[in-house]
C-alpha cells in the first residue's frame, strides 16, 4: 500500500472513530433529564430563553432605537431561529414591511398586549412549568399571562384569544402541544413578524440534558405564508439560589402611549 493510501485509510479511522465517540461516548457523562414519578420528563420549574428572536425571529444586524433614546432601545444582532426567511405572501411581506416601520407603536408589546405563543416563550422574561398528570400549567412573568395545555379529548375552544388554545400529548419524551384558536393580533417579535387568525402552532419540548430542553414551534398559517415553518432554539432551567417569577405588569407603562392623546390639555 502506498504512502497516500495509508494517509488515507488513516483519516477515514480517525473520522469514524471520532463519529462512534460523539454517539456513544458523551452519553456516559450526559445528566440525564429528572423524571416525575410516570417516567415522564419532570419539565417543573422556572425557563428562560437567551436569544434575541423577541427582537427578531430572522437572522438581523443591530438596529438603532428612536432617536431621542440613544441606545436604550436598540436591538442587538441575532442569528434568527428560523430556517432562512419566512416564507410570505407577497401581499403579506409588504404588510411586514409596515408593521416594521411603525414598530414602536404599533407592536402588540408596546401596548401591554398579552404576548401570544409562540412569543411567550422567548420574550426575554423567565417563565414557569407546572406540571401534572392529565394537565401542564405555563406562567409568563411578562404581563402574568398564563395557559393551560390540557391532555386528553378536550371541547373546543368557544372564542378566540391572544394565548390561544392548547391540547398536549406525550411523544416519548416529547412534549408535544397543539395551539389553535388565536386572534391573530399578536406579533412574533419586534421586527413586524406577524400571524392571522387562521395561525396553527405545533410546539416541542424535548429534554436534551437535566436542565436543556430543545423547543420547536411549527407555524402554519394559510392566510400569510406559502408554506410551514418551523423556529427553534435551546431553553435553559434557572438554577440561581431562591429563582422565582417577579412581577411585570406593564399596563401602567403602556397607558401614555394608550390613552395620552385622550388627557386633557391644559388651558392657558
Amino acid at each position: 500500500m502506498g504512502r497516500g493510501n495509508t494517509g488515507s485509510a488513516r483519516r477515514v479511522a480517525v473520522v469514524t472513530l471520532t463519529a462512534l465517540w460523539m454517539a456513544v461516548g458523551p452519553a456516559r457523562g450526559q445528566p440525564v433529564a429528572p423524571r416525575t414519578a410516570d417516567g415522564r420528563p419532570n419539565l417543573n420549574g422556572i425557563w428562560q430563553a437567551l436569544n434575541t428572536a423577541n427582537w427578531d425571529v430572522e437572522a438581523h444586524e443591530a438596529r438603532p432605537g428612536p432617536p431621542q433614546l440613544g441606545a436604550l432601545l436598540a436591538a442587538p444582532a441575532g442569528l434568527g431561529v428560523v430556517d432562512g426567511q419566512i416564507p410570505y405572501q407577497p401581499w403579506a411581506a409588504a404588510k411586514k414591511k409596515e408593521n416594521f416601520d411603525k414598530r414602536w407603536t404599533a407592536d402588540p408589546e408596546a401596548k401591554c398586549y398579552l404576548p401570544g405563543i409562540p412569543r411567550a416563550t422567548y420574550m426575554p422574561f423567565p417563565f414557569q412549568i407546572v406540571q401534572g398528570t392529565d394537565k401542564v400549567m405555563m406562567i409568563y412573568e411578562y404581563a402574568a399571562a398564563a395557559r393551560t395545555i390540557h391532555f386528553g379529548t378536550v371541547p373546543e375552544s368557544p372564542i378566540d384569544t391572544w394565548m390561544g388554545h392548547s391540547v398536549g400529548r406525550w411523544e416519548g419524551q416529547t412534549l408535544v402541544v397543539d395551539v389553535t384558536s388565536f386572534n391573530g393580533l399578536a406579533w412574533f417579535d419586534r421586527a413586524g413578524n406577524f400571524q392571522s387568525d387562521r395561525l396553527h402552532v405545533i410546539e416541542r419540548y424535548t429534554p436534551i440534558g437535566a436542565d436543556l430542553l430543545n423547543y420547536e414551534a411549527t407555524i402554519e398559517d394559510p392566510k400569510l405564508y406559502t408554506r410551514p415553518w418551523t423556529m427553534r432554539m435551546p431553553l435553559y432551567r434557572r438554577l440561581d439560589k431562591g429563582v422565582q417569577l417577579l412581577e411585570f405588569k406593564c399596563v401602567p407603562f403602556a397607558e401614555e402611549l394608550l390613552y395620552g392623546d385622550l388627557r386633557k390639555k391644559p388651558t392657558r
